[in-house]
């Protein structure tokens, strides 16, 4: 047997060849699952992400004293600390109060706002941060410091440092998968890999009933056919890598060719929602016109982590138009629609995973890159603020039922149990048993990390 009838013949037996060479040069897989170097609460994680920004004051940090002064002016003290896209003159703005009633939710007696009855009713599994804050407040940034640590694209996201540190437990479907309804204001960077090998990076499934292009083979294509034709690009491959050692964009691209053919196997039945009971689906809304895009992504989610996916982000309000960003010129009908969206998907979704069993596994992440200000935009907005606002978690290790942090009697600035960026994302590492400090990666002449010289990953005996 000649080399070449060889090398067919093994693309006839395992379809596309392409990863072994790979994994022949690196010595390993690597996307292999491994055990985390300290005990983990968490195995994967569902980000749920409010792309444009969520108002706190409206969802889940009530302010009566704000609601009282609606139509004052903040004092001249803290309206000089405030900086925003477009309110030019805090000093000259006036207070703006919640439209909506907030009420106790669970057995705890959590207060969240009218907009997520659903929500408010799954309290007793939710933490509630109220202490977070940053320092952008414009919208790339924020995602970005939000993502990866640092408020300029290029740095690998918080979905590609867990799969660099953990691996994922199914080899048939990606590692780390995105989700959303149209394009960040951010871009891709807001999910890519930065300087990590670029096989960590997310990938993108596509909203509706087909999250996944071309999972058929075309019209009179055989699946012997297929394989043998991937068993030669395999073969291409491997002889284009080998004058290109270390690239590893081209070592991805090769291998994600292989896993899109054993993802022809696997991904139809996973994202195939008519196995759901009519009753399961009918739980996350779908059928509904208003949640059936989200209710579908979170069941999808639901079905991904049950099966060994490792990190699932899920952006709520990409589409111009028609985001969270709507509350600069509407505040009640943008956060009207938009939570409508989401409210019985999400409460769903964390009583899913509950009755699975799921949910002590799966650490569920509520977050935007900053919330809304209390101050009014004209005369029915808000617009950005990074001083103050809220996210909550659930699952994975947290303990429900609690809220952590505060901001002031306005919703200014984070007061109680600050919290920025760096330390969430450590406290996230932590919880899914990666130390921030030593999950590292060698670039540019030092180990990087997510949190680069920032975090403290206490904050995570607190959560859980």
């Amino acid at each position: 047997m000649t080399r070449r009838e060889l090398l067919c013949n093994a693309g006839r037996g395992f379809g596309a060849v392409a990863l072994s060479g790979i994994l022949e040069a690196a010595g390993t897989n690597p996307l292999a699952p491994r055990t985390p170097p300290a005990p983990a609460k968490a195995k994967s994680v569902i980000y749920l992400f409010m792309h444009g920004g969520a108002s706190h004051v409206d969802t889940f940090d009530p302010k009566p004293e704000l609601t009282r002064r609606s139509g004052q002016p903040l004092s001249a003290e803290l309206a000089r600390i405030i900086k925003t896209s477009f309110i030019h003159d805090p000093t000259k703005a006036v207070l703006r109060g919640s439209p909506w009633q907030f009420r106790p939710g669970g057995t705890c007696g959590t207060p969240v706002s009218d907009l997520f009855p659903r929500v408010r009713e799954r309290m007793d599994d939710i933490a509630v941060i109220r202490g977070c804050y940053g320092d952008a407040f414009d919208h790339a940034p924020a995602i970005y410091l939000r993502n990866s640590g640092s408020q300029f694209p290029g740095r690998p996201c918080l979905g590609s440092w867990v799969t660099y540190g953990l691996g994922t437990e199914n080899q048939n479907l990606p590692a780390f998968v995105v989700m959303s309804d149209g394009s960040t204001k951010s871009g891709p960077p807001a999910y890519g890999a930065g300087f990590l090998p670029a096989v960590y990076q997310g990938t993108v499934f596509r909203g509706g009933e087909n999250p996944i292009l071309y999972l058929k083979n075309p019209p009179g294509v055989s699946h012997d056919a297929q394989r043998e034709t991937l068993g030669f690009i395999g073969q291409i491959d491997r002889m284009h890598q080998a004058s290109r050692a270390g690239d590893s964009t081209l070592e991805a691209r090769i291998a994600a060719y292989e896993l899109a053919f054993r993802m022809q196997s696997a991904a139809p039945e996973v994202i195939d929602l008519s196995r759901e009971s009519p009753a399961t689906q009918a739980l996350y809304g779908i059928g509904d016109p208003l949640t059936e895009d989200f209710g579908r992504k979170c069941l999808l989610a639901r079905r991904l982590v049950e099966r060994g996916v490792r990190f699932i982000q899920i952006y709520s309000g990409t589409n111009v138009g028609d985001d969270w960003d709507e509350a600069h010129n509407d505040l009640i009908a943008s956060h009207t629609r938009m939570a409508g969206k989401i409210d019985r998907p999400i409460a769903a979704l964390l009583q899913d995973l509950k009755a699975l069993g799921l949910l002590d596994s799966t650490l569920v992440v509520w977050c935007g890159e900053f919330g809304r200000t209390p101050l009014a935009q004209g005369q029915n907005g808000r617009d950005h603020h990074p001083y103050g606002f809220s996210m909550w978690m659930a699952g994975g290790g947290v303990k429900g039922g609690q809220v952590l942090g505060s901001t002031d009697e306005f919703g200014v600035q984070a007061a109680e149990l600050r919290v920025d960026a760096h330390d969430v994302n450590a406290t996230l590492l932590r919880l899914l048993g990666l130390d921030h400090e030593r999950l590292t990666y060698l670039y540019q002449g030092r180990d990087q990390r997510l949190t680069d010289v920032h975090g403290q990953a206490e904050f995570s005996r607190l959560v859980s």
